[in-house]
């Protein structure tokens, strides 16, 4: 499920959470919020970038279990193999 951040219209007639601005999951087929859940204010929706990110030990693991090798600097033009 999506995790949506709004944002206040008018901080000034916020509660403290839509002033600063609060997250809240929601399905795709859900219509976006007009009011805050708490105050009541009027919010709008903030385009925020998705967080993606791979797991630099999962990539090892998954290389290893591949058959690949990784090689780590010691000094200038010399490596040691990891795995």
């Amino acid at each position: 499920m999506p995790l949506y951040v709004y944002e206040a219209k008018d901080p000034e007639k916020g509660c403290e959470k839509c002033r600063n601005g609060f997250e809240i999951p929601q399905s795709l087929s859900e219509d976006k919020l007009t009011h805050c859940p708490y105050c009541r204010a009027d919010v709008f929706r903030v385009i925020c970038a998705p967080g993606l990110t791979h797991s630099r030990t999962d990539l090892h693991y998954r290389a290893k279990r591949a058959g690949f090798h990784t090689l780590k600097r010691v000094e200038k033009g010399e490596y040691e193999k990891i795995y």
